[in-house]
C-alpha cells in the first residue's frame, strides 16, 4: 500500500501574502526603514548606507539580505564594492494591499454614518409630539377650561 501524501496547495494569493508579509516584515525594522529612505534619493554602496550606523558591517549586511529577500533593495557587486538600490516594485503588493483596506474601512464608516443618522432622525422624531397627541392634548384643554368658565 502507498502511503497518502498530500500536496501543498499554491495559490497566486497566498504567494502575494507571503511576498506581502516580507516587505512589512522588512519594513518593521526602523535601521531597514532607514536604509529605505536613503536609497530613495538614489543607489549607495553598503559602505555609504552603513556609515551613519554603529553596528559591524556583518550585522549591517543581515538588514540588507533582509531587504533583497523582500524584493526592496536590489545590489550588485562590482569589484570589493557592493552598492544597493530601491526596488519600489516590491510595494506594489502593500500599495494594493491598503488600497482594499481603506475602500473596506470606507464603506464600514459610511454604513455606520448612515445608521448614526437613521438614529438622530429616530429620536428627534420621538422627541417631537405627534399631531394626533397635539390634538388630544387641545381638547382636554378645552374641555378644562371650559368647566374653569362654567365654575
Amino acid at each position: 500500500m502507498t502511503p497518502f501524501v498530500v500536496a501543498p496547495i499554491v495559490s497566486s494569493m497566498a504567494n502575494q501574502l507571503s511576498q506581502l508579509d516580507q516587505v512589512f516584515a522588512a519594513l518593521a525594522d526602523p535601521t531597514r526603514r532607514a536604509i529605505v529612505m536613503r536609497l530613495c534619493a538614489g543607489e549607495a554602496s553598503v559602505g555609504e548606507l552603513a556609515d551613519p550606523f554603529d553596528m559591524a558591517l556583518p550585522s549591517f549586511m543581515k538588514h540588507i539580505h533582509v531587504l533583497e529577500l523582500s524584493g526592496l533593495v536590489q545590489s550588485e557587486k562590482s569589484g570589493r564594492v557592493r552598492t544597493c538600490r530601491l526596488s519600489p516594485d516590491a510595494l506594489v503588493g502593500a500599495e494594493d494591499w491598503f488600497q482594499h483596506q481603506r475602500a473596506i474601512w470606507e464603506a464600514r464608516l459610511d454604513r455606520f454614518e448612515a445608521y448614526v443618522i437613521k438614529l438622530k432622525k429616530e429620536r428627534a422624531a420621538a422627541k417631537r409630539p405627534s399631531k394626533t397627541s397635539d390634538k388630544t392634548a387641545d381638547k382636554t384643554t378645552n374641555k378644562t377650561s371650559k368647566r374653569k368658565g362654567a365654575e
